[in-house]
């Protein structure tokens, strides 16, 4: 294989797990990225957001984004900070939302470190954020939008083009001419039916996928929408609070617009229903932006939904929120309860047995959201612990990912079987079990990487 028709992708991140999205395409005298996102969850995890990559940022020629969540765009101030100089190319809305996610995560990465130095915790002296909000500017400066369906030229040889892949807001999968190969990079896709999205579409060619997998050893049963209420309805009639830890790119939106159709209707009580995301609100200003393009809700609804849904912005106003008795509903960020407003909510009602902590989105290993599904019965925040006696449940169907069923069906337009299919974004059991399925419904051999791990192709 010559230096000429040869292709090489390394598997750098979202391999045997769920977070730090981040592939590395190789191939006619490029080096592209595909997604570069940050490492979450356990410790391990994160730590690797600090070890060095095993590319040269500088000699990135460009990166292309699926979408705007952390674990697919947040590394990019990283890489600006280590010379990387190249476009970073996505839709305009997803761009728009990294806009959003990059500053958010430089300030906390910055007050992290703050707080580390002022409380003498770290070992580092000083201890330095990951990249602080300079980094993400210039990140910022880099981004390049390009529309929906149209073939683009990265240089010849290679080409690509962003289709709509539900899930949230600019949400893409990413297909990609490199010599006569086509390639397939699923990023996370969407749900058939969604409150706020269209149904993603489908690939028809693909001599390579890269298959996202998070929710491919599980069904959304049942309706979330009925079980969201029925929570509800309990949680107020025992006079207790309902605390809703929720990503704020398209699942407070979604929650937002169920839970104010649900008062509308009388399906559930009419409680004080409380947003507490200044980036939740940021985002719902986009969904006014974007529109028939892009989502299926008027905007009119948004215009209602704003009126009767009360966003809290200053941060006095959750600390006093937080301390009231009684019924009522909070969505809050994070939607992992990893950090965030919604914390100063739990430290005030974990211990209420009439309350409820309800989860509506996936839950990575070692948060601290999956460590109350689990059963935990003291979780720390901010190192003091306290006991878990409220309620804690989770509704899977209100998730913005594709279960194993819509996974496995999102494949079947591919006219013919790709000679590569690897599966990655998901935990151990989840990508194998979707290979499993994925086999039995295509005949398809499909292959698991590890991370880091190389493979070349002729192209």
């Amino acid at each position: 294989m010559s230096e000429t028709n040869r292709m090489i992708l390394q598997f750098l991140g979202g391999a045997g797990t769920v977070t730090g999205s981040k592939y590395l395409l190789q191939a006619f005298g490029k080096s592209i990225l595909i997604d570069c996102g940050l490492f979450q969850g356990e410790k391990k995890l994160r730590l690797l957001n600090w070890s060095s990559t095993p590319f040269d940022s500088s000699r990135i020629d460009a990166i292309l984004l699926t979408h705007g969540h952390l674990d697919h765009c947040g590394y990019l101030p990283r890489v600006v900070k280590k010379g990387f100089h190249g476009p970073i190319i996505g839709t305009k809305p997803t761009l728009d939302i990294a806009n959003i996610i990059l500053q958010d995560s430089a300030k906390l990465q910055e007050e992290d470190a703050s707080m580390a130095n002022s409380g003498g915790y770290s070992k580092h002296k000083p201890a330095l954020p990951l990249y602080d909000s300079e980094d993400a500017e210039k990140a910022i400066r880099l981004f390049e939008s390009k529309g929906l369906n149209q073939w683009f030229d990265l240089c010849d040889g290679i080409s690509y083009r962003f289709r709509y892949n539900g899930h949230i807001l600019g949400a893409s999968f990413i297909e990609l001419k490199v010599g006569s190969k086509r390639i397939v990079f699923s990023g996370d896709i969407g749900r058939k039916e969604d409150p706020l999205l269209f149904p993603p579409e489908r690939p028809e060619e693909a001599d390579i996928v890269l298959m996202e997998s998070t929710y491919g050893n599980r069904i959304h049963r049942g309706n979330p929408e009925k079980r969201l209420a029925q929570l509800v309805r309990e949680t107020a009639e025992a006079g207790g609070s309902v605390v809703i830890p929720c990503f704020a790119v398209e699942r407070i939106q979604s929650l937002m617009y169920l839970l104010w159709k649900m008062r509308k209707s009388g399906e559930i009580p009419n409680i004080p229903v409380y947003m507490d995301s200044p980036m939740g609100l940021k985002v719902l200003e986009l969904f006014n932006v974007y529109g028939s393009e892009w989502h299926k809700i008027k905007e009119s609804e948004f215009s209602h939904i704003a009126e009767d849904i009360t966003c809290v912005t200053d941060s006095s106003e959750t600390r006093k929120l937080a301390t009231k008795k009684g019924p009522r509903i909070v969505i809050a960020g994070s939607g992992m309860a990893t950090g965030g407003r919604v914390l100063t909510y739990m430290e005030n009602m974990l211990g209420d047995p009439n309350s409820l902590v309800l989860f509506v989105g996936y839950q990575a290993i070692a948060t601290r959201g999956r460590r109350l599904l689990d059963g935990e019965t003291e979780i720390k925040i901010r190192s003091k612990y306290y006991e878990v006696r409220c309620d804690v449940q989770n509704i899977d169907g209100l998730s913005a990912h594709a279960d194993q069923t819509e996974l496995v069906d999102w494949l079947s337009n591919v006219k013919k079987s790709p000679e590569h299919l690897f599966i990655v974004h998901g935990e151990g059991d989840a990508s194998r079990t979707l290979a499993d399925k994925i086999e039995k419904r295509y005949g398809w051999k499909a292959e698991i990487p590890e991370r880091n791990e190389i493979m070349e192709f002729e192209v």
